[in-house]
């Protein structure tokens, strides 16, 4: 096989900390591929603490960075800012694979510019369903896509349903679980003492705007605030995504700003982050962390509001409108629960064994860049 050139496209904390296995992988067999970073959307922000640092500080050197927004800049501004910079990208560097993960603009901006350039495109985390628009978006990049890597059967079933062919679906789970189970995560007392950290309990809170509710979305953020205020527990806060809403969920978190029992951040580096979930009370948003990560390590999820509708449930999620009663409510049935039964719905850890065994085949680098619709 000819040396492949593998581009992955990166926009946030969160999808870095997903597929940074995978970008390993990809970095340690130099003999077969050359990796490439594109790094765009949120890392690039001040206020979110500018995280494309995070790449260097974890071995990737050969990374692109461009600013594709403005805060507050609306989404399709954003769209078509990150598909003008990956379009100038890919024409000078000629990838020949581009790798997008999730439901976010910068990952549908790099499988259109993949799709109209006949440069093949796989998914990570396709086929999945939540409430939102982010479900739209999620679908979209699928249909623009090549290849899949689903976390699940269902997933790869709904991808079948959008007419993909099956032999390009690769049933692999969550990259993510692969540092989730591993022994390399750091100690809590260093994160404790890399964050100053003091509490002894505390609950994490990570509340996204849902860009379908802009209207609402401060009164609604104003309810978490109040809610968390009135509790007697303590609380780790980490700001939200930059969709439309944020400046209002973030107005209302300053009214959080002199509570001592209540700690705000930017942004956490991912295994930190991890870290935090495996050993807070509960999770407490709508961050599709409540949904993923958390029940694998048994940790109870409060789940508020529309944004996670019709994604997986389990035991150790309760959902609650965004309400302050009904959030104070969660909180303190909450911190009275034990750990629940860990699950396995979204892999068991196996994930990067399953993406190298892919993309070292003949087969993967035989898919026909011209798609076609395939009939139930």
């Amino acid at each position: 096989m000819n040396k492949k050139t593998i581009l992955f496209v990166t926009g946030t904390r969160a999808d870095f900390g997903k597929i940074k296995t995978l970008m390993k992988i990809v970095q340690s067999e130099s003999d077969l591929f050359e990796l490439q970073c594109f790094v765009t959307g949120m890392h690039m922000l001040q206020q979110y603490g500018k995280t494309y640092f995070e790449l260097a500080k974890s071995g990737f050197n050969d990374v692109y960075h461009f600013i594709n927004q403005h805060m507050n800049e609306p989404m399709e501004m954003v769209l078509a800012n990150t598909i003008q910079g990956i379009s100038r990208y890919v024409h000078e560097e000629k990838p020949d694979l581009i790798i997008v993960h999730g439901d976010r603009i910068e990952s549908l901006a790099g499988a259109i510019v993949g799709s109209i350039n006949n440069i093949l495109v796989a998914h990570i985390e396709g086929g999945e369903r939540s409430g939102t628009i982010d479900e739209l978006i999620r679908h979209s990049i699928s249909k623009l896509s090549h290849i899949h890597f689903t976390t699940n059967q269902d997933a790869a079933k709904r991808l079948v349903q959008l007419g993909e062919q099956e032999e390009n679906i690769y049933v692999i789970g969550s990259p993510d679980i692969d540092v989730m189970m591993s022994d390399s995560l750091p100690s809590l007392e260093y994160v404790y003492t890399k964050y100053e950290i003091k509490y002894d309990t505390f609950h994490l809170v990570l509340f996204h705007p849902v860009t379908t509710e802009c209207s609402t979305i401060y009164n609604q953020a104003l309810a978490l605030v109040d809610a968390l205020n009135i509790s007697n527990d303590n609380f780790i806060v980490i700001y939200p995504n930059n969709d439309c809403g944020t400046v209002d969920i973030l107005r209302a978190y300053t009214k959080l700003h002199n509570n001592p029992r209540i700690k705000l951040f930017p942004s956490i580096q991912f295994e930190c982050f991890l870290v935090l979930i495996k050993n807070t009370l509960s999770l407490i948003g709508n961050s599709s962390a409540g949904i993923h990560e958390a029940p694998i390590y048994g940790t109870p999820t409060i789940n508020i509001g529309s944004r996670q509708n019709n994604r997986f449930k389990t035991k150790s999620i309760i959902d609650c409108e965004a309400n302050k009663g009904q959030i104070l409510e969660s909180i303190q049935k909450m911190s009275s629960l034990n750990r629940f039964e860990p699950i396995q719905y979204f892999g068991t850890g196996n994930s990067t064994h399953y993406f190298e065994q892919a993309i070292k085949s003949e087969k993967f680098w035989q898919v026909n860049p011209q798609k076609v619709f395939v009939d139930l």
